[in-house]
């Protein structure tokens, strides 16, 4: 393992990182807690995602958890904390809450969710929010947000580019927890993988990612898609034309077509 870490890494209480083959992982180490977020979580998961991304020996970052689920959403102490909590003070959890879900999503680098178990409410929208999810069949999914008076407020803005307004009121009106399979035919994940090959499955995409990829094109190609849904289409035609012309003198771009031109097998 490549694990030069930082003295702030290394005082995690809950979060664990570690980068190996070019793959950053970064896990979620709340088992007794069945991984449920607090404040302190969260802190802790936005500096993880900020030393991977930029750690110059990981090239794709892999969100994973200990124990036999993934996130059960918020802590139920957390929880009753904020029952005392002002509109200022909950104003302040809920941007923190906001920051790293816009971090992840804008983050330079491809960030793949590895699913072993059940992920709900903010957990769900974790997983929801990493550019490719693989989960176990055995999992479920579900914004049970609206059965205790709560919203899921955050994660609908997200969700809405991800899956479009009919299948986020489906899920987020409802309540309901769905299945891997349903949350795979809705797109919320993007691959099943069983138990036992879950790991293995994640490891070899992400390596395959990293290997074949130009990591400069990954990049812009996530700021991309992430900056055209607020754009009309002129405009958004416009952005991507220049984008277009800029990758094109890029210094990927010209390894690259060499590469292809004489029929050479390229290694990023």
């Amino acid at each position: 393992m490549e694990n030069l870490l930082t003295p702030e890494l290394e005082a995690l209480r809950y979060i664990r990182y570690e980068a190996d083959e070019r793959i950053g992982y970064i896990t979620l180490h709340r088992p007794d807690k069945r991984n449920a977020l607090n404040s302190e979580v969260v802190s802790e998961l936005k500096q993880a995602f900020e030393h991977a991304e930029n750690d110059d020996s990981c090239r794709i970052i892999v969100l994973r958890a200990a124990g036999d689920v993934f996130c059960a959403g918020a802590d139920l102490a957390y929880i009753q904390e904020l029952q005392g909590y002002g509109y200022t003070d909950n104003l302040l959890d809920s941007t923190h809450l906001m920051q790293l879900f816009h971090q992840i999503y804008t983050l330079k680098k491809v960030v793949i969710g590895q699913v072993q178990g059940h992920a709900l409410a903010g957990g769900c929208g974790l997983a929801a929010i990493c550019d490719i999810t693989f989960a176990v069949p055995e999992a479920k999914f579900g914004y049970t947000e609206v059965k205790i008076g709560f919203l899921p407020a955050i994660v609908s803005v997200f969700l809405l580019r991800k899956i479009g307004e009919a299948r986020t009121k489906q899920l987020l009106l409802s309540g309901d927890v769905v299945s891997a399979q349903t949350a795979l035919d809705l797109g919320l994940i993007t691959f099943l993988a069983p138990a036992d090959t879950l790991a293995a499955d994640v490891r070899a995409y992400a390596q395959r990612l990293a290997r074949e990829n130009s990591a400069q094109s990954m990049e812009v190609t996530k700021e991309m898609l992430a900056s055209l849904p607020e754009m009309a289409l002129e405009e958004g035609l416009r952005y991507a034309t220049r984008r277009n012309a800029e990758a094109r003198g890029s210094d990927d771009c010209r390894r690259g077509i060499a590469a292809f031109l004489n029929k050479e097998k390229i290694s990023w």
